[in-house]
């Protein structure tokens, strides 16, 4: 072998080897066109739908059992990149006031102090098939990204019930376009939305090792679109 070849095969060993070693890109979960990749309810009745490159659903599904989207495969360590947006006509609601340590606020009376907002009803997603680990979108001043499952379980240790409450309100106005990108590694889980971080490195005791998304059925009329996955 002469020294030309020696270096050919070198080179073609070193490109190999970062080909090989180099991290999964995003995968698209929703080519704009189909379902393909979730699972529709049974008998829901076209209440989830795509139209113009979107997830449209008016929250009216009337399957007689299970009524979120489910996508077809489960997932373990991931990071997932989507868009969502209320869509609903908004309602005066008062609802509770939640702190900083994802408790309740109280009134010198005792009573939960609560607060008067626009809504629009809420949704979420499911990570890993578990209700509990819902990464919840409302309208509520705290803000979407919390974890509602482990904010409100009174079984949690203060510092989880704390890591699962939003850093900050970074919703957009409802009717505009809002954007997640959630990172769950092992048990410990990330949540950006629209570039700033509201769940940071937050614990969940618990969670599945692996399991489906899935995109929640509750009172708002809500859509999604640009959905894409890379595995950890």
């Amino acid at each position: 072998m002469n020294h030309y070849s020696a270096v050919v095969i070198l080179l073609l060993a070193i490109i190999c080897f970062y080909c090989t070693s180099a991290e999964p890109e995003f995968e698209s979960l929703f080519d704009g066109e189909s379902f393909a990749g979730w699972k529709l309810p049974a008998g829901d009745n076209g209440h989830w739908r795509i139209a113009d490159d979107v997830i449209d659903y008016d929250h009216q599904s009337e399957a007689a059992g299970e009524k979120h989207l489910w996508s077809a495969d489960a997932y373990d360590d991931f990071i997932l990149k989507i868009d969502w947006r209320l869509t609903g006509e908004k309602q005066t609601e008062t609802v509770p006031v939640i702190l900083p340590d994802g408790s309740v606020a109280v009134n010198e009376d005792g009573e939960q102090k609560m607060v008067e907002i626009k809504d629009a009803g809420d949704s979420g997603i499911y990570l890993r098939g578990n209700s509990k680990s819902q990464i919840n979108i409302w309208c509520w001043p705290v803000g979407s990204g919390e974890v509602w499952g482990y904010r409100t379980d009174p079984d949690m240790p203060p510092a989880v019930r704390r890591a699962a409450t939003p850093d900050t309100c970074a919703d957009k106005p409802v009717g505009e376009w809002n954007t997640f990108v959630i990172t769950l590694e092992d048990s410990i889980l990330s949540v950006d939305l629209n570039d700033i971080t509201v769940i940071d490195k937050a614990p969940l005791p618990g969670i599945p090792p692996s399991g489906k998304l899935a995109l929640q059925h509750h009172d708002g009329h809500i859509q999604f679109r640009n959905i894409y996955i890379k595995p950890l």
